[in-house]
């Protein structure tokens, strides 16, 4: 007695996949809706990670930089120079380090994840031009309507016009160590979470707001009027560095800008900005051809699903 042909198992679906719509009568068969997926090996950091890692680089900060005064034998309310240049030390530690570890919960942290990255060299320095040209733009538009009578005291409170050595120590702090530290953290990591699931100029007024807050210096309401130039730069440091994909354009303007305020805010500082300014520049130009080249550190685009489709019927 003959025995059945056993099935062709190469007729059935595959086990991990639905089986297609059923094709309309008369009409041709509709296309099967398709997931977003990644594929490019870009992590998933959920927009709250930025929030969570600036308000936790802050509190840990604060405890950190506590310790510190109680083991020196310093008082708690001493603003000196010196301790204001290691509590901002303290805290490019942490913002850093809050980066590292909330991009680790996710996947193994990548240079290029967070914009190290090789990009091409001309088209990075006219991007970067511009943001800069608009920002300085439209600051002088804002001051000419507004006329804000304030200024940041940052150099100051680093011991900027406290003799060589704090003018040094100043300058450091704030053409090369900041534009770093800020960048990786705020760039390279906030607004790259928040891209994640929000639109370019959506992500960039959120992380631009909050790098203005974090520069503000609270002293009174006079000093509100400085607040937006600095949202406004934050902002466009977003958009150039979605434009180029390589966080060494925002690290290079940022120095830049820094070395111009450093030079017309500070009595001869001038004579730190010339060596610091172009070194950072020549940094961002140079480091990036050492660095493997990797994908863009932005999500591709996704494509939605519509969660109610709605099927035409074909008119004959």
């Amino acid at each position: 007695m003959e025995q059945a042909p056993p099935p062709d198992d190469r007729s059935r679906p595959p086990a991990d996949e639905a089986p297609g719509p059923e094709p309309l009568p008369g009409g041709p068969t509709p296309a099967a809706p398709t997931l977003a997926r990644r594929t490019d090996g870009s992590p998933d950091w959920p927009p709250w990670f930025g929030f969570v890692g600036f308000l936790g680089a802050i509190v840990c900060t604060l405890i950190a930089s506590g310790i510190v005064l109680a083991i020196a034998g310093v008082d708690e309310g001493d603003n000196s120079p010196a301790i204001v240049v290691v509590a901002t030390l303290i805290q490019g530690i942490f913002f850093v380090g809050a980066a590292l570890v909330l991009g680790r919960a996710v996947a193994a942290p990548r240079p290029w994840q967070f914009g190290l990255r090789r990009a091409p060299l001309w088209r990075t320095v006219g991007w970067a031009a511009l943001g800069m040209l608009a920002f300085y733009v439209l600051t002088a538009v804002y001051a000419a309507i507004v006329q804000p009578d304030a200024e940041q005291d940052v150099v100051d409170s680093l011991g900027a016009n406290d003799g060589t050595l704090g003018l040094v120590a100043a300058g450091l702090m704030v053409m090369v160590v900041a534009p770093f530290v800020e960048e990786f953290f705020f760039r390279g990591f906030f607004y790259r979470a928040l891209r994640t699931r929000y639109p370019i100029y959506a992500a960039a007024v959120v992380n631009g707001a909050i790098f203005g807050i974090i520069h503000f210096s609270f002293d009174g309401a006079d000093a509100l009027l400085i607040l937006p130039p600095l949202m406004f730069l934050g902002a466009i440091f977003c958009l150039v560095y979605e434009k180029t994909g390589s966080l060494w354009s925002v690290i290079g303007m940022h120095a830049f800008n820094n070395a111009v305020a450093f030079s017309a805010q500070v009595d001869d500082g001038w004579r730190i900005a010339v060596f610091a300014g172009p070194l950072m520049l020549a940094a961002c130009i140079v480091l990036p051809r050492l660095m493997r080249d990797g994908p863009s550190p932005f999500p591709p685009a996704r494509e939605r699903v519509d969660p109610n489709p709605q099927l035409s019927l074909p008119v004959e």
